[in-house]
């Protein structure tokens, strides 16, 4: 089954193993960063990962990770960015249908790395309902579009105990991933053999996660808050990349 999944060499298969251990290690660690770290990757050199793939991944390990530290999901806020999520993953259906979804994408990445300036700047964003919903559909459009949905979300949440952000942001990807993909798949861009595809690389996804629970409890808050906006920035490169790569 495995070999019908791959459709170049065992390199090739080994090197996207290594970037999805990578990619969930940094999930594990910061509660953001698979989609981020991996997507640039794709887009260069392993195309039929994304968007598919590393949504189901990036959903995957988004539940590990929030349930790992359950107590401390902030629903309130979960209910509010799913919301908005639900909007911007039918907008971003509708985008890839009519329109060229590579703008769209090149947009909010500048909004990511802008407001990434304006967090390291100093500037402080309050998690407020109205503020954490936009977040959501700005994630809805990037998540469905290019499997890169975080940013907007994290950086609303940038100022939460790291256990309330990871948790919290582990959840609204993990359910989002979910509405994500089924939308792509009544689009017909999520088939069989993305999932299988998925599957195959679940063991690696499972391995990373497991050395970032030994990881995670090493760093500080300032330091997780440091990985989250480096990450953020990492993932907006990253669809800019894809998008000019790839188009």
């Amino acid at each position: 089954m495995l070999s019908s999944l791959i459709t170049t060499d065992l390199w090739h298969y080994a090197a996207m193993a290594a970037v999805v251990f990578g990619a969930a290690v940094a999930q594990g660690v910061g509660g953001v960063g698979f989609a981020m770290f991996a997507a640039p990757v794709a887009a260069m050199f392993f195309p039929q990962l994304a968007p598919g793939p590393l949504l189901t991944l990036g959903g995957f390990i988004s539940l590990l990770t929030a349930l790992r530290e359950r107590a401390a999901i902030d629903w309130p806020a979960v209910s509010y960015a799913l919301a908005g999520r639900a909007v911007g993953t039918l907008i971003a259906i509708y985008a890839m249908a009519r329109f060229a979804p590579q703008a769209l994408g090149v947009l909010f990445a500048c909004m990511i790395l802008a407001a990434v300036a304006l967090s390291v700047a100093g500037l402080k964003f309050s998690a407020t309902p109205g503020r954490v919903s936009g977040a959501g559909v700005a994630s809805g459009i990037m998540g469905t579009m290019t499997s890169v949905g975080a940013p907007p979300i994290a950086i609303v949440l940038q100022h939460a105990a790291p256990p309330r952000l990871r948790a919290t942001l582990g959840m609204v990807l993990f359910l989002g991933s979910i509405f994500s993909l089924a939308m792509l798949a009544l689009a017909k861009r999520y088939t069989g053999y993305h999932a299988g595809l998925a599957l195959s690389l679940a063991p690696f996804l499972l391995a990373g996660f497991a050395v970032s629970s030994r990881l995670r409890t090493m760093l500080p808050p300032r330091a997780v808050r440091g990985v989250l906006l480096v990450a953020c920035a990492m993932g907006a490169v990253g669809v800019l990349v894809k998008s000019f790569w790839v188009h």
